[in-house]
């Protein structure tokens, strides 16, 4: 035990003879494991993010979403009087057969949204009109501000009730309570406020028939109420040209009863439409099937992530090597020495040894302590970048806007158990060449 101590002690006094080229080598295992825990912490935050998105969807949801055909589709089912207005997507019909035909399903929301322009006194705000039923806050997970959400009194007797996103009611109302006001919805007709939701952040586009929905700038009125005012019909002008569309349903959000179900419904919801569907005017959005893809990338990208952190630390145990070569050469006197005095050959490559595993270890804990602050210094780049230069940031997509990273704990010993290792099988080459030395030859070396 005290031989140990004494030949770690004189591992290390021989390092301190040479500090600054002991430190270069340490930073080399110090960048790698560094890069090994802030990579994996980078990569977890994004697939984190992404699957939050996924996750807010529902596991146990089907989503069914309108889509636009191209136009030469479009132009062989017009509809309208003297207008050529396309008419898609699903319908009515289509959300009475889902409801009725296949038994996993236990609930179906029906939406039906549009851009529309929304006004009081001189304030105006361009958004969202979305006629729903009650159901859809839970479906979306909504929740309320001030006052109540659609009811199902609103929706049967299409009442001129409205709802209001955060943003919308802060544009136009933002010195008074706009809960019982009215607000001019399109050109013509108004809509009594008896609610108010809380903000909730944008779900990004997720998959190819569900795009990016901003709930900022909503509205929110009876589905029936929509139905009855404006029609399934839409024509909006401008500059003395129009563009409209005939859509009964923009979305429908199925619930089955059992996550065991999901693929197996989504199959016959595919079955189902396709019969009444001439055209590819609808797409069909599994989130558990997604959820699964992306927890599978995940594992890809730690997997590519660590990787490349490992190159960081292969090259670290390459300056390892390289000094440790050079230290046997400077060193060639002191070995025939030490071998001159009675030193084993196990002795000289266990006191090199020690001394690459002290720069391992020295490395691989500082690399830890600098991993560790991998979240507070992103975060302030991060802030610091919003500030100097707003415009790049706004380039970036939202999912790397908001990242958060999130350590990977398993990466730390990880990390600092393979720059360890590094240590040993780097070190090992130069410590048994310095023990296979000749004591004589290594004696008369100047």
């Amino acid at each position: 035990m005290l031989y140990s101590i004494q030949t770690l002690q004189l591992g290390v006094k021989s390092l301190f003879l040479h500090p600054m080229r002991s430190l270069l080598t340490v930073l080399g295992i110090f960048i790698g494991v560094a890069s090994v825990i802030w990579l994996l912490a980078i990569g977890e935050g994004i697939s984190k993010k992404a699957q939050d998105q996924i996750e807010s969807l529902g596991a146990d949801n089907i989503i069914v979403r309108s889509i636009k055909p191209p136009n030469e589709v479009l132009n062989q089912n017009p509809t309208g009087r003297g207008m050529q207005i396309p008419a898609y997507g699903l319908t009515r019909a289509d959300y009475a057969r889902l409801s009725d035909t296949i038994p996993t399903i236990i609930q179906v929301v029906p939406v039906r949204e549009f851009r529309q322009t929304f006004q009081k006194g001189r304030r105006k705000v361009d958004g969202r009109l979305v006629g729903c039923t009650p159901e859809y806050m839970d479906i979306t997970k909504l929740s309320v501000f001030d006052g109540r959400f659609l009811n199902e009194i609103d929706n049967r007797e299409s009442k001129d009730n409205c709802v209001l996103s955060s943003k919308t009611a802060e544009i136009l109302f933002p010195y008074e309570n706009p809960i019982g006001q009215l607000v001019r919805v399109g050109d013509n007709y108004n809509y009594r406020v008896v609610g108010v939701m809380n903000p909730r952040a944008p779900s990004a586009g997720i998959g190819g028939s569900l795009a990016a929905q901003d709930f900022s700038y909503d509205v929110y009125i009876p589905l029936n109420t929509l139905r009855t005012r404006v029609g399934d019909t839409v024509v909006i002008r401008r500059s003395g040209s129009f563009e409209g569309e005939t859509v009964e349903l923009s979305q429908i959000t199925l619930k089955v009863d059992s996550v065991a179900n999901v693929m197996e419904t989504s199959e016959l919801i595919k079955m189902t439409l396709q019969d009444k569907h001439k055209y590819e005017d609808y797409g069909i959005t599994v989130p558990l099937e997604l959820l699964e893809q992306a927890r599978t990338t995940r594992m890809m990208f730690n997997v590519f992530m660590g990787m490349i952190a490992g190159i960081s630390l292969i090259v670290g145990g390459i300056g390892i090597m390289n000094i440790m070569l050079a230290t046997v050469t400077e060193r060639t006197r002191e070995i025939g020495i030490r071998r001159a005095l009675g030193a084993k050959r196990g002795d000289i490559v266990r006191q090199f040894l020690i001394e690459t595993i002290v720069l391992s270890v020295v490395g691989g804990g500082l690399g830890i302590l600098v991993g560790l602050t991998c979240k507070p210094v992103t975060m302030f780049v991060m802030a610091t970048l919003k500030q100097v230069n707003p415009d790049l940031i706004a380039s970036l997509p939202e999912i790397v806007q908001e990242i958060k990273p999130i350590i990977v704990y398993w990466s730390i010993p990880l990390a600092f158990f393979i720059s360890l290792i590094i240590g040993v099988v780097f070190g090992l080459y130069p410590a048994v060449r310095a023990a296979k030395m000749d004591p004589i030859e290594a004696l008369r070396h100047e």
